[in-house]
């Protein structure tokens, strides 16, 4: 079985330093920021540039091309509001890594981006949801399963798809963490990937125990059958139970080594 892919979300516009960077087309703050997450462990690099309205498919053209030059080994997400910056960013995206992973699709206004997949040959998140949170998971699944349909239609391999129940925050959605939790595990058992953000969970908590809830969360969600996430790859812990968990679920081959260090 492959190994739990983990997504790095530290190359945000969120963050001051990164909207600076990205407005000011510094590459210095974004490169740091990518070195760190490789460093830790992050299989892909997301690439979020925002709304991007006015420039975003010069500014996805740009970012893209400054990663790959300093880091030719690591595949990006192009994660962007902005369906024509997703485009313009695949048209100078260089394969050789691994595909890139588009950020995202949806059941709704951003089912179009599952075209432009097939088109260029990437990888593709499907939130399952139309407009906003889901009710409940039979609307997860019928989006899933639409979704699913309208890809293979495309020519998409299912393979391809890494599949969003949309995680929820446990402060003020406590009781609705079991039902995402079921969620991966019914979509898991349809044969699909699965991915979700982790740092959605503990958005709003203290900064002391965000870290601790994303590595309870994902372990519990791994034995659900999570296959991916977009993690901080800095948070050590969660990182250590990414690692502990494919062990005990044989995905790790070097089991021992692992163990020995």
């Amino acid at each position: 079985m492959a190994r739990f892919l983990t997504i790095g979300e530290r190359i945000h516009v969120i963050s001051p330093v990164i909207r600076k960077a990205l407005q000011e087309r510094d590459p210095k703050p974004i490169l740091e920021r990518a070195k760190e997450q490789v460093l830790a462990g992050a299989h892909y690099l997301d690439v979020n540039i925002g709304p991007a309205e006015r420039d975003g498919e010069e500014l996805m053209q740009w970012v893209v091309k400054v990663l790959q030059a300093e880091f030719p080994n690591i595949p990006l997400c192009l994660d962007t509001a902005n369906a024509k910056a997703i485009e313009a960013g695949l048209k100078v995206y260089d394969p050789k890594p691994g595909k890139a992973i588009i950020n995202s699709a949806d059941a709704g206004s951003r089912m179009g981006m599952l075209e432009v997949a097939a088109e260029y040959g990437a990888m593709v998140i499907g939130l399952c949801a139309k407009e906003g949170i889901p009710r409940d998971n039979d609307e997860r699944i019928t989006y899933c399963t639409e979704i699913l349909d309208r890809a293979m239609q495309l020519g998409l391999n299912p393979e391809d798809i890494l599949f969003d129940p949309l995680f929820v925050v446990v402060k003020g959605m406590q009781d609705k963490q079991q039902e995402v939790l079921e969620a991966v595990r019914q979509i898991s058992e349809m044969g699909l990937k699965t991915t979700g953000g982790l740092s959605n969970v503990s958005n709003g908590c203290p900064k002391e125990l965000r870290g601790l809830i994303e590595a309870v969360f994902c372990s519990m969600a791994i034995q659900c059958g999570l296959t991916s996430a977009i993690i901080n790859p800095c948070n050590k812990m969660l990182m250590d139970v990414i690692k502990t968990a494919e062990v005990i679920k044989g995905w790790n081959l070097y089991c021992d080594s692992y163990l020995e260090l």
